[in-house]
């Protein structure tokens, strides 16, 4: 389970055997919800956020960090995301404690 951010205690990573669509999950103690990346001819045109089944999905002002966090960092996580799973190579973690604006 590659861990990727941390933002606000909320613990966003992939787990080991992952599919398509591009998603990473975002998870604050005992809930956790996934976004998933709709890219078209390279660029990010869509980011749900879904549900996933047996966790209760993130709420509140979690979730709306989640929103603004994955706003901002998108870019990166898809790179993380084809760096881990396309060219098996090592992704960095990156904690970060300030709230984005």
């Amino acid at each position: 389970m590659p861990r990727i951010f941390e933002y606000l205690g909320i613990l966003l990573f992939f787990y080991s055997n992952e599919h398509e669509p591009i998603h990473v999950h975002g998870k604050y103690g005992e809930y956790e919800s996934k976004a998933e990346f709709y890219i078209v001819d390279g660029k990010i045109v869509e980011i749900k956020i879904k549900s996933i089944k047996g966790f209760k999905p993130l709420k509140g002002n979690n979730l709306k960090d989640f929103e603004v966090f994955l706003e901002v960092y998108s870019n990166q996580i898809v790179q993380k995301w084809i760096d881990y799973f396309v060219y098996h190579k090592d992704v960095e973690f990156e904690k970060i404690n300030t709230k984005i604006k």
